[in-house]
């Protein structure tokens, strides 16, 4: 039963331990190419996007519209180079509940239904890049590193 639980524990943890730098890099890839682009889209048609945000009923819409685009496109950019990291995947979860709640809430009949919403599952990556922060393969992490040379990177979790 040792050499099980050896196995199954131990060695996982051994194994996750030397990957713990490629979750959080993974993690803003995915989330700041997936924004980077749908930014830069939403930017290159104002016009169709901001009858949308209207009829999805988000008020001021000529000045919500250029300012959610504007952030998913710097944001994506941010988060890919792990750079203000913390500070970027906030509004972006903001933004994923608003989009949740204008355009989707209608369509809610149950708890399956929420968590198969690519934005409920965007906001769960973006909130755990917040509380994780950028890793050690991050513009953040080199900057700290400089910032700050006599503190460990675990204490600013990046």
């Amino acid at each position: 039963m040792n050499s099980l639980t050896t196995i199954l524990y131990d060695w996982s943890k051994a194994v996750a331990d030397r990957l713990d730098w490629l979750a959080p890099l993974a993690a803003r890839i995915v989330v700041g190419w997936v924004f980077l682009w749908a930014g830069w889209a939403k930017l290159n048609n104002l016009p169709r996007m901001t009858e949308m945000f209207g009829s999805w009923g988000i008020p001021a819409p000529q000045i919500m519209t250029p300012f959610v685009s504007g952030m998913e496109f710097v944001g994506g950019i941010l988060l890919l180079l792990g750079l203000l990291t913390r500070f970027t995947a906030v509004p972006m979860m903001i933004i994923m509940v608003v989009a949740t709640i204008a355009a989707k809430l209608g369509d809610v009949d149950s708890l399956a239904t929420l968590l198969g919403f690519e934005e409920t599952n965007y906001f769960i990556l973006f909130a755990w890049i917040a509380i994780r922060g950028p890793g050690p393969v991050s513009l953040d992490h080199l900057l700290l590193q400089r910032l700050r040379p006599n503190r460990s990177p675990a204490t600013y979790g990046a």
